[in-house]
């Protein structure tokens, strides 16, 4: 389909493209099994290492996270099964949810250029911190909130398949770092990545929470459920932004007043005294300390 690249277009237009766009992949099998594996009582890491030897991506993203400077070993790791030990369950059910999404999303964005490791540095370092907010916060019994906050821009990547001229315009306007993103894409596109990573993740037929996500993390105060996840991507998403951690593709700059200031912060702490806040940010410095180097361990 050809796209005029300044035409603004329709959301009847903008719906039958998407209608085009491929389906998420599934996780594999072998993720699956992992998984089940990761959540089971019997956490044995012999057999952890064999399913992670079945997949030589995953293999590697391991290897390479647990010898980055984040965790400072003085004698490198070879060993999966000490690799492992080094992780613990949570990094590894994260490696296993992470590896097969980056990995198939990547062969939908090859068309466009965009500083894409980067941008997965942001999705990645937004789902990770998404789930120490919560923490500190309202605790989430499952990966919901990790999952959240990983696919929350995956309007921006629907937006590279399915209509690349416009993402590339976008882009070339958005790195001047004088406009908000969201207000550049309405003005080329028609309708912005969060409108479109929601009515996207609603065609694939995903759990409201990542519907949600995706439509009002820029709005979490409008959501209409999983208000707490969708407050905690949106302070998630501006802090990674503030320290430039990755690139998210907005380039207006962000400061941590405006990040504890945003109607997230707000409604994840409607009640907390000043202490109370102070701890909770001085917990969230202390992860966005080490977030740089983790982050170039896994991606």
């Amino acid at each position: 389909m050809t796209i005029n690249k300044t035409k603004r277009l329709s959301l009847n237009e903008i719906q039958s493209q998407l209608a085009r766009c491929p389906s998420l992949p599934s996780l594999s099998s072998i993720n699956k099994s992992m998984m089940g594996l990761v959540l089971s009582e019997h956490r044995y890491t012999a057999q952890i290492g064999e399913i992670i030897r079945r997949d030589p991506s995953l293999t590697s993203r391991l290897l390479r996270l647990v010898n980055s400077v984040y965790y400072g070993l003085s004698t490198p790791v070879t060993s999966i099964e000490e690799a492992v030990f080094y992780l613990g369950i949570r990094q590894i059910r994260q490696l296993a949810l992470v590896t097969p999404v980056i990995e198939d999303f990547q062969k939908l964005t090859k068309q466009c250029v965009f500083p894409w490791r980067e941008f997965w540095q942001h999705c990645i370092g937004t789902g990770i911190l998404t789930h120490e907010i919560t923490g500190v916060s309202h605790s989430v019994p499952d990966d919901s909130d990790y999952i959240a906050g990983l696919v929350h821009d995956v309007g921006k990547i629907v937006m590279a398949w399915g209509f690349p001229d416009h993402f590339s315009e976008i882009h070339l306007l958005a790195i001047q770092g004088e406009r908000d993103l969201i207000e550049i894409e309405h003005s080329i596109l028609g309708i912005d990545h969060a409108e479109l990573g929601a009515l996207y993740l609603e065609k694939q037929r995903l759990s409201e929470v990542f519907i949600q996500t995706a439509r009002y993390h820029h709005r979490p105060e409008i959501a209409q459920s999983h208000g707490h996840i969708v407050a905690a991507v949106q302070i998630a998403d501006l802090l990674i932004r503030s320290e430039k951690m990755g690139c998210s593709g907005n380039y207006l700059p962000v400061t941590s007043e405006q990040c504890f200031a945003a109607t997230g912060w707000k409604a994840l702490f409607p009640d907390t005294n000043e202490t109370e806040q102070a701890i909770a940010r001085a917990s969230l410095s202390h992860t966005l300390e080490t977030m740089p180097q983790m982050l170039e361990g896994l991606v």
